[in-house]
């Protein structure tokens, strides 16, 4: 069970390689009119502080706090009872067993969440292949490939329209497991302590 849970909680943000290609296909103009809004509004925040919502691929839920700070830093806490603590200090993905004391380091690079953490996000940078957009009634989404391996998988991220903001993003995973992460009562432009952004093996359980 507590493998499960941290598995899925894992998979919110990070279990995934991306793969080294470009667009899968041509862009209409709507589309590519998208793409750039959404790199626009990404890359004009600097902080953001946030509740979110995870809805594992067995309909179970979590909930947390989730912090940003670009470039390159990001804080998932979640609330107790599960165990489980993700930090991006600028060059790791570090996902953390709170109960264990345990920590596991990934290169921030390889994962989904460098890309939404890079200084100058592009979704047509060499290590993303853009997959799909799909303008909704009311939504955009952007969904980007990952490599085609054991841990391939999908990011999309959907965002409203008016106002135009990042509130969902979905993985779905080699199995085609989901896990879905909604992003609510967001505050851009907060000040934040930059120690939410160290793991510190003395203090990993705590809540900030």
């Amino acid at each position: 069970m507590k493998r499960s849970i941290f598995r899925a909680a894992s998979l919110s943000f990070g279990l995934l390689v991306w793969a080294i290609a470009g667009p899968a296909y041509a862009l209409t103009g709507a589309e590519s009119a998208a793409v750039e809004k959404a790199e626009n509004y990404l890359n004009a925040i600097t902080t953001m502080q946030a509740r979110f919502l995870q809805v594992n691929p067995d309909g179970s839920t979590l909930e947390g706090d989730l912090y940003i700070a670009r470039p390159g830093k990001m804080r998932l806490v979640y609330d107790p009872p599960t165990p489980m603590l993700m930090v991006a200090d600028g060059a790791f993905l570090i996902y953390v067993d709170t109960e264990m004391n345990d920590a596991s380091h990934i290169n921030l690079g390889d994962t989904p969440a460098g890309l939404l953490l890079k200084e100058n996000l592009s979704f047509s940078d060499s290590d993303v292949r853009l997959g799909a957009v799909k303008l909704g009634a009311g939504t955009t989404e952007i969904t980007t490939s990952m490599a085609n391996d054991t841990a391939a998988g999908t990011l999309t991220l959907v965002f409203s329209d008016a106002p135009f903001e990042l509130r969902q993003w979905r993985v779905v995973d080699a199995q085609n497991k989901e896990v879905a992460v909604t992003i609510f009562e967001a505050k851009r432009g907060v000040k934040l302590d930059s120690a939410l952004f160290r793991y510190d093996t003395r203090r990993s359980g705590e809540r900030d």
